[in-house]
């Protein structure tokens, strides 16, 4: 048996192929994992729980509530696109939201989970627009709006973030290796899994005479990946 990890699928009506790539993944590969995390941004953007009942966002809830069905279980992480999923999402995919960071011994190996934003301390701008959004009183205010004008100000948001990026250095959008090391002394020297940054690879950081090892899990915008771990490590494994 092994453990999935997947991250920054940014599932939207815009993209059917990925939206493809996605139910395929969850009824072929992904029946033969124990568990399946999900890391955060899992759509391009999320207005509230009630709007399950749209279309196309009950057709992804209906797909991984079929594949929980089946056996795996099914955890979810907000990311920075996504973190006004809650409860009623959750219940509809028969799945369970954890808290950022999250730890767990994956087949005897101590490993930390993160969506990876908090890690990207140099991008100053995002960490302020962050701690703002993730403020319970703000989310009230802003849920309590009317869904559709939820939506407007959402895609306001996103031109604006997608407009900025163009003005950031690279490594501005990256990890910072203080933050890294940081939180893999906080927590033990774990092995930690993230997304967020969309640059996947394999990096060891030695700690305090520790070697960590950091896996960045891909993004769905070509393809579909996931990262397989069990007993013997982990392996990034490529979709079609």
């Amino acid at each position: 048996m092994a453990v999935y990890f997947i991250s920054d699928l940014h599932l939207s009506e815009s993209r059917p192929e990925i939206n493809q790539a996605f139910f395929e993944f969850l009824r072929g590969p992904a029946r033969e994992a124990q568990s399946l995390y999900i890391l955060g941004d899992l759509f391009e953007y999320w207005a509230g729980d009630d709007d399950l009942g749209d279309p196309f966002n009950h057709s992804i809830a209906a797909a991984l509530a079929e594949y929980s069905r089946s056996g795996p279980v099914l955890r979810f992480m907000h990311g920075n696109r996504d973190f006004l999923l809650n409860g009623e999402f959750a219940k509809a995919c028969r799945g369970r939201l954890l808290d950022d960071p999250h730890t767990l011994d994956l087949f005897g190996t101590p490993t930390l989970l993160m969506h990876g934003d908090t890690l990207c301390t140099d991008d100053l701008d995002y960490q302020k627009f962050r701690v703002q959004v993730r403020n319970p009183s703000w989310q009230k205010g802003f849920l309590a709006l009317p869904l559709e004008q939820r939506k407007k100000q959402i895609e306001a948001v996103r031109q604006t973030s997608e407009s900025e990026k163009t003005r950031k250095a690279p490594e501005i959008m990256d990890v910072n290796q203080g933050a890294v090391e940081a939180v893999l002394r906080e927590h033990a020297y774990p092995r930690l899994i993230h997304g967020h940054t969309h640059r996947p690879a394999r990096h060891v950081h030695q700690v305090d005479g520790q070697a960590c090892e950091r896996w960045v899990l891909a993004d769905w915008y070509r393809s579909g990946s996931y990262l397989r771990c069990d007993e013997r490590g982990c392996t990034p494994v490529q979709l079609g």
